[in-house]
């Protein structure tokens, strides 16, 4: 699925772009998710788990999304460089296409401008628009106040725990919350 571009304004009044990466953004593409995992553990990957990611399969996956009516990707692009990125993947089975699920990552010298609120006003009225999908779930690790208090505040509410379900590097378990959104 393809995203419309659209422009806004940082708080600190930078101009941002929202649009879904194409096969020539494969690269930073790739750089970006590898830096991203390595500034915080609150992402499902570390970076050297992407070692073996070629250039070629994130290419592939690029256009696999593009072309897909049930996946979209966002990216933010600030002075043409990938700052963060979303997506939501609506389900498909007869049981569960009413579901949708989105995930998002951005970069922490882009943390507190705007950037996480506009992607997910956008993956909402994306998710509003289409026909039969009545909610909207996430998950995230324990410990991330930031992303929590994001989520709540864009209608997300905690529904279940699936206790230790993250295990660190230094060995510590940490739980995932489940959220969801009602449309």
């Amino acid at each position: 699925m393809v995203f419309k571009e659209t422009r806004f304004k940082l708080k600190d009044g930078r101009e941002a772009l929202l649009r879904s990466p194409c096969e020539k953004d494969a690269e930073q593409m790739l750089r970006f998710i590898i830096r991203a995992s390595g500034e915080t553990d609150y992402l499902n990957m570390y970076p050297e788990e992407f070692a073996d990611f070629t250039l070629e399969q994130e290419t592939s996956f690029i256009r696999e999304n593009y072309l897909n009516e049930n996946e979209l990707m966002i990216a933010c692009f600030v002075n043409g460089k990938v700052a963060g990125n979303c997506q939501v993947s609506f389900h498909t089975r007869l049981k569960d296409r009413h579901r949708a699920s989105v995930a998002i990552a951005i970069l922490q010298e882009y943390w507190n401008l705007g950037i996480g609120t506009k992607m997910f006003e956008e993956m909402i009225q994306i998710a509003e628009k289409r026909d039969g999908t009545r909610q909207i779930e996430l998950e995230f690790i324990e410990g991330n106040a930031r992303a929590r208090r994001l989520y709540e505040k864009m209608g997300f509410r905690i529904t279940g725990i699936k206790p230790d379900a993250i295990r660190l590097k230094d060995g510590a378990f940490v739980n995932e919350y489940m959220m969801l959104k009602r449309l």
